[in-house]
């Protein structure tokens, strides 16, 4: 027996935190420190001291306490949140704390001091992390013990996926204090014709994201490079490549981009974990060989839960044959995971652009380097698809990604003639779909270039075209979102980034953008401030982020951090003028942009 046996016990764990904190610290810092101190020793130390709860930590604004029973548990926190309504009622909306709170029902480390440790705590910061502020968020666990104990009414949000916690949590939502005024508020100002939509959103059940939680997950990583050969290393990331392609046209899969799998390239890595920081409940793992024509590839599918091979194989072949070998792969997979595949979807999964060996490989270097994003990145990648088409001339997607190509200089500001890219951009798009009438990426080129002409109507339907080829392709889902908000359909828009940011946890930090563009249309700034500033702290050169952040705080009155991020666009782009915002701020509303340049005017920027 071990000296130091680890003590467990089932216990119910609360977290919770203050919405914003950061923001309401770094406009007042002392006040806000100030304000907490007083909630906790008049409102929230007697309360849980009331209801037998013991405090294992603060964490700044933060706290974890435990208790004995979930019923206390919860009434603990409702009667906290209602405390706190009273308090806010006086003070502007942006400068009120609100707590955000998660109660779970699990089974917990003891530490010697104490502390708590495991899933259990885990559960319940999770779940405080997706709760409303105001709000209180319960997993099933918890929710059966308080089911008909408590008066509040929860509402189920269905399963959630929930960062880092290997398998999904049922989860019950309490609305937060006053939400019925609110939603009378809300109601008066709809038919007032303004935005009906609340600051924040609330979670969403899964049926509301595409049944996607429903669906089986798989992460397909970086095939390993066994051939010794650097020069090798584009054929085996093509391989991994091209099975992501395939499967994320199946509609029942969700399949994880390769922009965030391939940052485990060169890694060794607990495929577990690796599961947990993408959300799946599979993994692909796999390595390739390839010595003068001969091709040895292996593959293993491994269960995240259980960390067991669902199915493993190795293929020795001659290499003419790689592309049957993606094709087994792929089938595979699907069979393992038990998918049953429309006779549409199995047409789309294995039909191939090009089986020429070399067209392939230049093509698979110009997809790497046009995820670069950057202009000389969109140049090289053209080259390697020119030479791709050259060599096989009815290369379909190589021809629509020489239009991606052309569309990005213009929707980044990389080109030097606006007009004659786009046209270049359509004309790709017709020559792709020329060679192949089913190619989504074509689709997806015509509805940025239609977007950006104002054929809103056209550019809709061929970017749902597009996301119906292929729906697990975030960069389609990006282009969707782009063009639904541009076309008036905020709503819908912000529901494509939502899924584009599932399918790419890692993503890059224009998916902020056109997200909190999509939120402002509806009215939600202060959500589009939370998403544009998370933005902004993983890309501090985001130039984009901070100019519509600078615009944002404008609207809202925060002058003081509008002239901030407005100092921090312009020290990355000091040749910005109001002149510019017209064009930078793409939209189909007049008024919309109008909005955008007066709040770049309360932030400083001059006429």
């Amino acid at each position: 027996m071990a000296a130091n046996p680890i003590q467990r016990r089932l216990t119910t764990i609360l977290a919770a935190d203050v919405a914003g904190y950061s923001r309401l610290a770094g406009a007042d810092e002392e006040g806000t420190v100030s304000r907490l101190r007083a909630i906790r020793q008049e409102l929230i130390d007697p309360l849980v001291a009331a209801y037998g709860g013991r405090t294992v930590k603060l964490t700044g604004d933060g706290r974890l306490v435990e208790f004995r029973s979930v019923v206390d548990a919860v009434r603990c926190a409702l009667e906290v949140q209602a405390g706190m309504a009273p308090r806010n009622a006086a003070i502007e909306p942006d400068r009120r704390i609100e707590f955000r709170v998660g109660i779970h029902l699990g089974d917990v480390i003891v530490e010697s001091d104490g502390d708590l440790m495991g899933d259990g705590v885990n559960i319940a910061a999770r779940l405080e992390g997706i709760a409303t502020p105001g709000g209180v968020c319960l997993s099933e666990d918890a929710w059966r013990q308080v089911r008909g104990k408590i008066a509040e009414t929860f509402i189920d949000l269905g399963e959630q996926e929930l960062k880092n916690i290997a398998l999904p949590v049922r989860v019950y939502s309490s609305p937060p204090p006053g939400a019925k005024k609110a939603d009378e508020a809300r109601d008066t100002t709809a038919s007032a014709g303004e935005s009906a939509a609340s600051p924040r959103s609330s979670p969403r059940p899964r049926a509301e994201r595409e049944t996607i939680g429903d669906k089986t997950s798989i992460a397909v990583l970086p095939f390993q490079n066994m051939s010794g050969d650097p020069e090798q290393e584009h054929f085996a990331d093509g391989l991994a490549e091209d099975i992501i392609t395939s499967l994320s046209k199946v509609h029942h899969l969700l399949v994880i981009a390769r922009n965030s799998t391939f940052t485990y390239k060169g890694r060794a890595v607990d495929i577990r974990q690796v599961a947990r920081e993408l959300g799946v409940g599979h993994v692909l793992e796999g390595s390739v060989r390839r010595s003068g024509d001969r091709l040895r590839v292996t593959a293993q599918l491994i269960e995240a839960a259980s960390g067991n091979h669902v199915w493993a194989e190795r293929y020795d072949r001659p290499l003419r044959d790689v592309f049957d070998v993606q094709d087994e792969i792929t089938m595979e997979i699907v069979q393992a995971l038990s998918v049953e595949l429309t006779a549409s979807e199995h047409m789309l999964m294995f039909s191939r652009s090009t089986r020429n060996l070399n067209a392939w490989l230049e093509a698979m270097q110009g997809f790497e380097a046009w995820l670069v994003g950057s202009p000389k990145g969109v140049r090289e990648s053209r080259a390697h698809l020119e030479k791709a088409v050259a060599i096989d001339p009815g290369y379909a997607v190589a021809w629509a990604f020489i239009g991606w190509c052309y569309y990005a200089e213009v929707r980044f500001g990389f080109s030097t003639d606006n007009g004659a890219a786009l046209a270049k951009a359509c004309e790709l798009s017709e020559r792709a779909l020329a060679a192949n009438p089913d190619e989504p990426h074509a689709h997806g080129v015509r509805a940025g270039v239609w977007a950006i002409a104002g054929r809103f109507e056209d550019a809709v339907r061929e970017a749902e075209i597009a996301i119906a080829g292929s729906p697990n392709d975030v960069w389609l889902r990006c282009i969707a979102g782009r063009v639904l908000v541009l076309a008036g359909d905020a709503a819908r828009g912000v529901e494509q980034m939502r899924m584009a940011q599932m399918l790419d946890p890692f993503h890059p930090p224009y998916y902020y953008g056109i997200l909190a563009n999509g939120l402002e249309e509806l009215g939600q700034n202060l959500e589009a401030i939370e998403v544009l500033t998370e933005a902004v702290q993983g890309a501090p050169d985001y130039f984009a982020g901070r100019l519509r952040l600078a615009s944002l705080y404008g609207l809202e009155d925060r002058i003081d951090e509008a002239k901030m991020e407005l100092a921090a666009a312009l020290q990355i782009n000091p040749r910005f003028t109001m002149a510019m915002a017209e064009a930078f701020y793409a939209s189909a509303s007049p008024h919309s942009t109008e909005r955008f340049k007066r709040g770049l005017r309360k932030a400083g920027l001059a006429d």
